[in-house]
């Protein structure tokens, strides 16, 4: 499959009077195969903005190279083929929402009005098109913002937190729109802290972690590695200590003891053990790996990190 962005060492750097160069993007290796809902993570000041800044051509890398539908990073004829909806959009609230895609549909030479009209019923404000910026919700100025984002018929949108302090009503609304347009064959690019939102939409994620790519590809592969607890009565820890399985927690309850192992290990022998000594299964319960978990972990765990945190000091130098 073809890539949509594919970016080689790319780096940007700054300068700080205090610690010299400080590379905000550190040797990004970045792979997004066109089709599929990506999720770029990372806790803030990781470098996701600057990233996406330079993939949208805003700012120029220090090094290395990107490419945006097989064209360079900044090529102007890739600016007609993608969107960007940022996390704090501003609109000019005085208008409607029909007169917004007017007003930005003019920008491209656009000024099919049925075109406007479709793309409002898409993301259900057409019976709300008369009402002005100033009188929505924040779901409903998100739902304009992606029919703004699709005037263009992109082939890759750039979605910098689209569901960020949404009801759960409006967080549905989202995500629905946000799966229709990978099933029309949209890729879908998504920076977001919603890790439960990411977790049920997106096919592929990337967490950067003070500029590196720490970890990379398919969530069902990330996310291997989940446990099973299973809690008996009717025997004691050291029986079942003794059926010595790697990796495996056990710890008395109230109600008899409970054994966490990786969901590898069959519990079918450990069910049958128990059994045999007369003892009782009360729970077997699969508790599997979140990316909550992963994200922790891999921005927690200082072997995965490798690179000591920018003082700061420094970062406020770098942001002014």
């Amino acid at each position: 499959m073809a890539a949509a962005i594919e970016t080689k060492q790319l780096t940007k750097s700054y300068k700080s009077r205090a610690a010299g160069n400080i590379n905000v993007v550190d040797n990004l290796d970045l792979h997004v195969e066109e089709g599929e809902i990506f999720g770029f993570l990372g806790p803030n000041g990781a470098g996701k903005t600057t990233t996406i800044k330079m993939l949208l051509g805003i700012i120029y890398p220090t090094s290395g190279e990107g490419f945006v539908l097989g064209k360079e990073i900044g090529d102007m004829a890739v600016h007609r083929l993608i969107s960007y909806l940022p996390e704090r959009p501003y609109y000019y609230e005085h208008m409607t929402g029909l007169e917004l895609l007017k007003f930005y549909g003019s920008l491209f030479g656009i000024y099919d009005e049925a075109k406007y009209r479709a793309l409002l019923e898409k993301v259900n404000l057409h019976r709300d098109m008369t009402k002005t910026i100033s009188q929505y919700s924040k779901g409903m100025q998100q739902r304009v913002g992606l029919a703004q984002s699709l005037l263009n018929d992109p082939k890759l949108l750039f979605l910098d937190e689209p569901t960020g302090g949404l009801d759960p009503i409006a967080h549905r609304e989202i995500r629905d729109l946000i799966l229709s347009f990978r099933d029309e064959g949209r890729t879908v690019f998504i920076s977001s802290h919603e890790l439960s939102e990411v977790e049920l939409i997106c096919d592929r994620v990337a967490i950067i972690n003070k500029g590196i790519i720490e970890r990379q590809g398919k969530l069902t592969e990330l996310l291997h590695g989940g446990r099973i607890e299973i809690t008996v009565g009717g025997v004691d820890e050291a029986f079942l200590k003794g059926l010595n399985i790697p990796d495996s927690n056990i710890r008395g309850l109230p109600v008899g003891v409970l054994m966490d192992m990786p969901e590898e290990q069959d519990p079918n022998g450990i069910i049958d053990a128990v059994r045999n000594r007369k003892g009782t299964v009360i729970s077997v319960v699969p508790r599997r790996k979140r990316l909550e978990d992963l994200f922790v972990e891999t921005v927690t765990n200082p072997a995965l990190g490798g690179k000591p945190s920018v003082p700061p000091a420094v970062a406020e130098e770098i942001v002014k």
